[in-house]
């Protein structure tokens, strides 16, 4: 029997199971030697029994004798031998148990004649060395054998397991669990036993170490300030701590990435899959929505969870707050990413003005006016992209104080509406204002606020892009009002959008558009619209568009 796991009562099952030897994992290539040659022994000798029985009844009786002898001796030593790294130290004298020694319990072996035949170190300095003396001696409440454990098993040729108590050196008693454990010879019959005894008062101590142990491990998990998660390799969730199941809900039994990411598949750069497949730690930063419906930057962190014998089995999976980290994080450093982040699609539209310019010269000199107006408008187009990259820029880049002005509503919204009429119907899209009859006023920074909305307006038509033909574009701009605010509500029949996109919609340098996009239109406007004490949201579905609705207050009480 060959085991990663050496304990007591796997090696009584596997010798009551007639194994021949008990060896624990790592192997020891001297003792799987040995102990294959002593198997080749046992079978040698049992195949010399069954000649010598077919000639001779007296050597059948010699050889049986020789071999009980040997039996005895083999099945004393064989699972003292599968309990320890040190084999090669065991002796096959049978007084020897010294790989018993370290054990924290009584052991000892008896004999069928019930006298202890040995004990181990920890008998002999708590009890005493009953070595030679009959094997009820040392309980307290036994006058003879007739009841000991030792006898029952001798009787029966089972295990038992009783509770007694026994005498000590400094005249204390204890209070045992003892085990008795049959070794029997060829004939079957018991021929030892193998006597184990626990100190009830040690079992109860190390049962409540283990109770303490496992409570201070449950404190840490759930104190934690990280949000903690157990996952398996399908990132179902196992255990998650306290302070995650207080900001996310108790998720355990699904998968983190339909409860936690609200999406249908993992994450393309999911770390967990990333731990499962290399087993190595990795990192990664992103968005996620609380229970309250709050954004928080978190940064995640991941390690493997290996069984006893090192396989990956789960993984850990720590989140870390960092949005107080970004809130206080220097623009100047911010700066930097976003130059980086947007530099790409510069570069991509000074190219394409250099083709327009191309075009536009090749018009005028070959007087082919259509294809002249082809060049021009392709340049008003990337010159305007260009525009808004740069202003953008430059508004993150220094936050400025808002220009407040009052603002006629109704003006205010056709002025809007007009600045993107002819991109809309440049790319055939149905672009509708309606307005409330009375609108009123209200205090705003009207540049930058439009361009707000310009911004939300664009995005809008760019989603119905990509409508078929059986669906044609439509974006309806409505703009009604109430004494206390002004409502501006856009709605597209585009593309829609998911709820990963929706919930990480104003997030800087997050966009949809892919390369198309810098991730910092919907960011800014949804600064611009805090500045004004106002409230941006956003209701859409994947394939049914998408609506977004500005609420600003007619007047702000304190000025931002």
């Amino acid at each position: 029997m060959i085991s990663g796991h050496g304990d007591i009562d796997l090696a009584i099952q596997s010798l009551k199971n007639d194994a021949s030897d008990f060896i624990t994992k790592p192997i020891n290539e001297d003792v799987l030697a040995f102990a294959l040659k002593r198997a080749m022994e046992r079978i040698h000798m049992r195949q010399e029994l069954k000649t010598y029985t077919q000639n001779l009844e007296q050597m059948v009786a010699e050889k049986t004798t020789h071999l009980v002898r040997v039996e005895r001796k083999v099945a004393a030593c064989q699972l003292f031998k599968g309990l320890t790294s040190n084999l090669h130290d065991f002796t096959s004298k049978l007084d020897n148990i010294s790989v018993f020694n370290q054990m924290p319990m009584f052991v000892s072996i008896h004999n069928r004649d019930m006298k202890v035949v040995a004990v181990n170190h920890h008998y002999k300095k708590r009890l005493g060395d009953y070595s030679g003396k009959d094997s009820w001696a040392m309980y307290e409440e036994l006058a003879d054998g007739t009841d000991s454990p030792v006898a029952r098993t001798v009787m029966t040729g089972e295990t038992s397991r009783t509770n007694h108590v026994v005498r000590c050196i400094n005249k204390n008693k204890l209070s045992v669990i003892v085990d008795t454990v049959p070794i029997t010879g060829a004939d079957n019959n018991v021929e030892m036993v193998l006597e184990f005894m626990v100190d009830l008062h040690e079992a109860k101590q190390l049962r409540e170490e283990l109770r303490t142990t496992r409570h201070k491990y449950q404190q840490l998990f759930d104190q934690s300030p990280c949000y903690i998660s157990v996952q398996d390799r399908d990132l179902n969730i196992l255990s998650t701590n306290a302070r995650f199941r207080e900001s996310f809900g108790n998720l355990e039994n699904n998968h983190c990435y339909e409860k936690l990411m609200h999406r249908s598949s993992p994450c393309t750069d999911c770390p967990l899959n990333k731990t499962f497949e290399d087993g190595e730690t990795h990192q990664h930063e992103t968005v996620v929505t609380n229970l309250d419906g709050e954004q928080v930057n978190i940064l995640i962190w991941c390690a493997p969870i290996h069984d006893a014998d090192g396989n990956i089995i789960q993984a850990i999976e720590m989140f870390t707050d960092i949005t107080h980290i970004r809130k206080l994080q220097g623009r100047l450093t911010s700066l930097g990413l976003l130059l980086g982040s947007t530099a790409h699609g510069i570069k991509g539209l000074l190219t394409g003005i250099d083709g327009a310019i191309y075009r536009l010269g090749a018009g005028l000199k070959n007087k082919d006016f259509e294809r002249v107006q082809d060049g021009f408008n392709d340049l008003q187009f990337l010159t305007d992209r260009v525009k808004k990259t740069v202003l953008d820029i430059l508004y993150y880049t220094k936050k400025r104080e808002l220009n407040w002005k009052i603002a006629d509503g109704a003006n205010f919204a056709t002025s809007t509406y007009e600045s993107i009429i002819a991109k809309a119907e440049t790319k055939n899209i149905d672009l509708t204002l309606e307005m409330s009859e009375s609108l009123g006023t209200f205090k705003a920074d009207i540049s930058i606020l439009a361009s707000a909305l310009g911004n939300l307006l664009e995005n809008a038509v760019d989603a119905c892009c990509r409508n078929g033909l059986d669906n044609p574009g439509r974006v309806l701009f409505k703009v009604y009002a109430n004494p206390n605010q002004i409502t501006f509500q856009i709605t597209d029949n585009g593309v829609g959008m998911d709820r990963e996109t929706r919930e990480k919609l104003f997030t800087l340098f997050f966009s949809s558009k892919g390369t198309s996009g810098t991730g910092l239109g919907l960011y800014i406007a949804n600064e611009i619209v805090q500045q004004h004490g106002g409230t941006i949201s956003v209701e859409s579905q994947m394939e049914q568009g998408s609506t977004f609705t500005v609420c600003i207050p007619r007047e702000l009480s304190v000025q931002l």
